[in-house]
């Protein structure tokens, strides 16, 4: 089985309305679209580009007010991975559930179905300064193209989780991200190439760049998409599949084989997902 995958490096800018979002938007997807991808991924946040459109009296929205675009969020995407025959990682949204407030990664299908799966692991700044709350549970999503996991930026870092994706049967984990400096963003890279190792799956990455100068603890960006392979012999030696030019403006792609996946649990170099000595630490499941 191969599927061939898009990462986004979205330029955050000041707008003045939803429909600019909507051509940007459309804008990265027909560039995927023309690569013939068969996945999208979007950045963490990236939808905070929606704050910057300001209120009546001309002030930059407020993380409360985000969610008010929930709807016209998802028909947009809903309509273009319809349209596009893609499916498309729309990044993350942040959402309101009675009176807290979610980061949530949206996956949409071809068919119009959208499954969410919410931030798990909630940085101090978003604890602190925007009030997010953790979700509960994590799903893996079963697609024509294999199973998937979305686990978002801090999520990363934590290996737990992600061998529970990979018990659950996730194969690619995409992680959209969202960091301010290169310490951030060197974190997610370096946990990202972790877990791929440890878990021999593929982790496709990517990373908000530009600013919104009007949008508080947003005007400031280091990101890069990544392609994330285990590191054995039937794939690059460095584990990298492709990569973009930092900071830039861009959209990278490349084909993930999941046969070859297949290939190193059984009989690679190491076998580190079969090697694990359970009879010393928790199995996951």
């Amino acid at each position: 089985m191969k599927l061939r995958v898009s990462a986004v490096q979205y330029h955050l800018h000041t707008i003045n309305s939803f429909k600019e979002f909507a051509n940007q938007v459309e804008h990265y997807i027909k560039t995927a679209q023309e690569f013939d991808a068969d996945f999208v991924l979007f950045p963490e946040f990236f939808t905070t580009q929606l704050m910057s459109i300001g209120n009546e009296q001309g002030q930059p929205l407020t993380i409360q007010e985000l969610p008010d675009f929930t709807e016209q969020y998802r028909s947009l995407f809903i309509d273009l991975a319809k349209k596009t025959k893609m499916h498309i990682i729309g990044g993350t949204h942040v959402i309101r559930k009675g009176d807290r407030l979610y980061n949530v990664a949206h996956l949409f299908y071809p068919d119009g179905r959208v499954a969410e799966q919410a931030k798990l692991h909630i940085t101090p700044t978003e604890v602190k300064e925007w009030n997010m709350s953790p979700g509960d549970g994590l799903q893996v999503f079963e697609t024509e193209k294999g199973t998937i996991a979305m686990l978002t930026c801090y999520d990363i870092e934590f290996p737990e989780i992600v061998r529970m994706a990979k018990a659950k049967g996730a194969d690619v984990i995409f992680c959209p991200s969202c960091t301010d400096d290169r310490h951030g963003f060197h974190r997610v890279r370096y946990t990202s190439h972790a877990r791929a190792i440890e878990n021999q799956v593929y982790v496709v990455t990517t990373g908000t760049v530009g600013s919104l100068p009007t949008v508080d603890f947003m005007r400031a960006n280091f990101g890069q998409a990544a392609v994330i392979t285990p590191n054995d012999i039937p794939f690059p030696p460095r584990g990298i599949l492709v990569e973009g030019e930092i900071n830039h403006d861009m959209v990278v792609t490349a084909d993930l084989d999941l046969d070859l996946l297949y290939q190193v649990r059984e009989s690679g170099s190491v076998t580190t997902w079969r090697d694990r000595r359970t009879d010393l630490y928790p199995d996951w499941k």
